[in-house]
């Protein structure tokens, strides 16, 4: 049996940026508890899509297929938005806890989900790892500061297009870091 082929990088794209885009274009025509629950509809849909393309269970989106149907959920239920606000606050968190705790344990978190696309030194993976756990700390912060002073209107906007592009830019800033820590590979001849 051969193994499962990547879905095409259009194909991820779209299953992992497709609900949050949906939940903002169906909040711009009406509300947040309509785009809450198309968020939780299209969120399992795309973490439905992933498993069936990638063929394993995808821990990234079905962590967040998970707090999104509980915080939606608790949204829709209690028709309080602060749940689904605090939704970002949560994932973000829990992404620094798993990094830092971790490494507390001796273990290179971002190695295993990382590890095949990359080869890093340990001190590379180790530098890398306690940057994203502060990195996530801090968004966690930027985000419960932003749901209690900005508008539903601004803080929409800000989690459909503020954090993505802040994360994307932060990971490119890690670039000279995952350079200056690369592993050669084994083909490759040391440099004298």
């Amino acid at each position: 049996m051969s193994s499962p082929q990547p879905p095409s990088p259009l194909l991820k794209l779209l299953l992992d940026f497709g609900p949050l885009l949906l939940f903002f274009l169906v909040y711009g025509r009406s509300d947040l508890y309509t785009a809450t629950a198309v968020l939780m509809v299209a969120s399992a849909v795309s973490f439905g899509g992933l498993w069936r393309l990638e063929r394993r269970m995808p821990v990234m989106p079905l962590v967040n297929v998970v707090l999104v149907s509980v915080f939606g959920g608790l949204t829709l239920w209690l028709a309080d938005e602060t749940f689904i606000k605090m939704k970002p606050t949560l994932i973000y968190a829990l992404f620094a806890l798993i990094l830092a705790g971790g490494r507390l344990l001796g273990r290179q978190p971002l190695r295993v989900v990382f590890g095949p696309m990359m080869s890093l030194q340990e001190k590379g993976w180790t530098l890398l790892t306690w940057r994203w756990a502060a990195f996530f700390l801090f968004l966690a912060g930027v985000n419960e500061i932003a749901w209690r002073v900005l508008t539903t209107d601004q803080w929409v906007t800000l989690k459909t297009f503020g954090f993505i592009p802040i994360v994307m830019l932060f990971a490119l800033t890690q670039a000279p870091l995952m350079t200056r820590y690369k592993l050669l590979e084994e083909t490759d001849s040391p440099r004298s």
